[in-house]
């Protein structure tokens, strides 16, 4: 819920900001070249840098100056967040560039027309120098040095170093963003709308503070070139006028500092403003809402501090000396801000406790929040993805496929195999592990784990050999083949030796696929059944009301196809499975001899899955003996059979299955056993034990135009 919250709170500042930009985007669009309209006006910015401007034209370019500068600032403090005017550090970057050309152009009407009277570089320049100086060139100075120090030393440092610690946290955080986003996603807690637009928000958010962090670099370079400039006014104007002009050392002092003084105030002000303005910006981080709502309603939200400033206030009116008339009316502000802030906390707590009362009158008493957080803990996840935290960096995996998009792909490729969507893989952070170790929990419990190094590849030799590329010696953690940890410059070596290269994402992809294909059954559940069949198409649902729960329950169905799923035989056909279950439940009400009737209906897809590359099946008989010994082994009635089967009997079967299919193995041939369709079961029940990937069809599996090569006999 805090999530959907933050993101309709997002959406509605960025459709506030955009009916606003709108309209700006929409009035400048009346101009069909408005790009050219904007590269003219860099272009005439660099022309100032070279041609000579005239004092009323430079009193106009400085009163531009000004103006954007404080248009700026008003921008900044009703913005409602830093990403709002995110092309900040381009603004800055012009700016700066506009009042270093306006420098050199007073630059240039200073030294040449300083001869001429405090009025040689225009009025404004002029009336800045005149105001500030206050008919004293020290004054004037220092007024400028404390102005200059403010902005470079104070501000400037400030804001840049908050950006820069600002772009660091950002990127060091943003594998875990990111992480949270797409465990959020696959969680179902977010579509894939609301997931884009927060990772764009968060890519966004770095790219700003990035940029903030050199755009800094802009305004301490402009101070400093503001303050050069002003000394090189100042000196070089009086060597000019009094070497070249003949101008008297006081006039010459007193024109040139009027002139350098007001020449670097101009400049200087709009930079403090922009200054400030970039400062404010940085600093608001994640407060939402204008200045006055992050800034001012957070500083009066308790009125307590209010109270105590208050009379703090009134004890400093009191002491001798102080005058009480400005300490005094600032403690009664602050006294009246804490009454009203009190008065307003109760209204609120009124109005609250009366909106709980009505809510409680209409939904019932509300249980207790200990009942519901033992409740919460109660839930489990079907699947759930445990990383290390050196392993977080594969969310946003860059030199590949993201590991997010790989399990992504993994789902549907198991929905279109088998039939059934599987569970949301949840992705989490634990601390508690190694740093480079993944762990997999099937319900709560860990299913397999591995340990793999995120900056590295992993290299086996598909022919078992020896790897002669310098690396790490590992084991591969889903089949436990012999592999390497190889650095990325040997990736092309690898591939021309035609070994196996995989990046790490697709080592965890690859395990978590074979884990789940292993607990597939576990992980269909009683409601997802029901949704499996309340999906059939429309045609199909009269067969599913006459079927269930008449002839078989929902549980039933649910273990019928979870005996599927255990031998990786697709529930995609979902009309022929029912109809298979409605035929033999008619006759019997074992499932597992239900299960066997749904799968000789599915002979030809069971048939199709394991026909190889040659188109046929490769098949390894069970001999007559083991039929017969199997056969005699069953016990119980016709509806429950089980196998009584000696443990030395079993054992000499385990030991006759592994030899004989680990020769067809070495020759590279992946058989299936055949067996007679009423021992089936039973033979797979033990094959399964020890080699649980072996397939065990029965004579009723094999589809009639399919195609069968008997390899030998067990």
């Amino acid at each position: 819920m805090a999530d959907g919250k933050q993101l309709s709170t997002l959406s509605a500042a960025g459709s506030s900001m955009g009916n606003r930009a709108g309209l700006i985007g929409g009035w400048f669009a009346r101009f069909k070249h408005g790009d050219i309209l904007f590269a003219l006006g860099v272009s005439a910015i660099l022309a100032v840098l070279l041609v000579p401007v005239p004092p009323g034209l430079l009193d106009f370019l400085l009163g531009i100056s000004i103006t954007v500068s404080v248009l700026i600032l008003m921008t900044v403090l009703f913005v409602d967040k830093p990403l709002s005017l995110s092309a900040f550090p381009t603004i800055l970057l012009i700016t700066a560039l506009l009042r270093l050309s306006l420098n050199i152009a007073s630059t240039r009407l200073i030294l040449a027309n300083g001869d001429k009277g405090a009025g040689a570089a225009g009025e404004v320049i002029h009336a800045f120098g005149d105001f500030v100086m206050a008919g004293s060139a020290i004054i004037g100075a220092i007024i400028f040095a404390i102005l200059t120090i403010i902005n470079f030393v104070v501000i400037t440092k400030g804001s840049g170093r908050i950006a820069e610690v600002a772009a660091r946290f950002n990127l060091d955080a943003m594998p875990g963003r990111q992480m949270a986003i797409d465990a959020d996603l696959s969680a179902g807690l977010m579509n894939e709308e609301e997931a884009k637009a927060k990772r764009k928000e968060l890519s966004d958010e770095n790219t700003f503070y990035g940029a903030m962090d050199g755009a800094n670099k802009f305004v301490r370079g402009d101070a400093i070139a503001g303050l050069l400039i002003t000394f090189i006014n100042l000196i070089g104007g009086m060597l000019i006028g009094i070497i070249q002009k003949d101008m008297e050392f006081a006039e010459a002092v007193h024109t040139y500092t009027i002139l350098s003084v007001g020449d670097g105030l101009v400049s200087q002000l709009p930079a403090l403003i922009v200054s400030i303005s970039a400062g404010l910006l940085v600093t608001k981080a994640g407060a939402a809402g204008s200045a006055d709502k992050a800034v001012v309603g957070q500083l009066i939200a308790q009125p307590q501090a209010l109270a105590v400033a208050s009379g703090i206030m009134m004890g400093m009116a009191l002491l001798p000396g102080i005058p009480f008339g400005s300490f005094g009316i600032l403690a009664l502000c602050l006294g009246f801000a804490a009454f009203m802030g009190f008065r307003s906390r109760a209204t609120k707590k009124v109005e609250a406790e009366k909106v709980a009362a009505e809510r409680q009158m209409i939904e019932g008493p509300a249980a207790k929040p200990a009942e519901e957080d033992i409740a919460e803990t109660l839930q489990i996840d079907s699947l759930r993805l445990e990383l290390g935290y050196g392993l977080l960096p594969l969310i946003n995996y860059q030199k590949g496929h993201r590991l997010t998009d790989q399990i992504k792909a993994l789902r549907k490729q198991v929905a279109r195999d088998l039939g059934f969507v599987i569970p949301p893989v949840r992705i989490q952070d634990n601390m508690q592990l190694p740093a480079n170790t993944y762990i997999v929990r099937v319900k709560e419990v860990e299913a397999g784990r591995g340990d793999i190094r995120p900056d590295m590849l992993l290299v086996m030799d598909p022919a078992g050999g020896r790897i002669s590329i310098p690396g790490e010696e590992t084991t591969e953690p889903t089949f436990g083949l012999p592999a390497m940890w190889v650095a990325d410059a040997y990736r092309e070596e690898a591939l021309f030796k035609n070994f196996t290269v995989v990046d790490p994402p697709t080592v965890i992809t690859t395990h978590l696929t074979e884990l789940v294909k292993e607990n597939m059954s576990d992980l269909l559940s009683y409601s997802e059944t029901q949704k499996l069949l309340d999906d059939m198409p429309k045609d199909q649902q009269k067969l599913v009301a006459d079927t269930i729960p008449g002839q078989i329950t929902i549980s039933g169905m649910q273990r019928v196809l979870q005996n599927l799923l255990q031998e990786m035989v697709s529930i995609r056909d979902m009309p022929a499975i029912v109809e298979a279950v409605a035929e033999a439940s008619r006759i019997t009400s074992n499932l597992t001899m239900i299960s066997e009737h749904v799968r000789m209906r599915l002979a030809r897809q069971i048939s199709y899955a394991y026909t190889n590359e040659e188109g046929y099946i490769p098949i390894v008989a069970l001999s007559g003996a083991w039929e017969q010994a199997f056969a005699e082994s069953l016990s119980g009635g016709a509806g429950e059979r089980t196998l009584s089967m000696a443990p030395s009997k079993v054992q000499e079967f385990i030991n006759v299955v592994r030899k004989k299919f680990d020769q067809f193995a070495m020759q590279g041939e992946m058989p299936v056993l055949l067996t007679s369709p009423g021992v089936r079961p039973y033979v797979r029940s033990v094959i399964e034990r020890f080699r649980p990937t072996t397939i065990v069809l029965s004579q009723n599996e094999i589809h009639a135009k399919a195609r069968i090569k008997t390899l030998g006999q067990l």
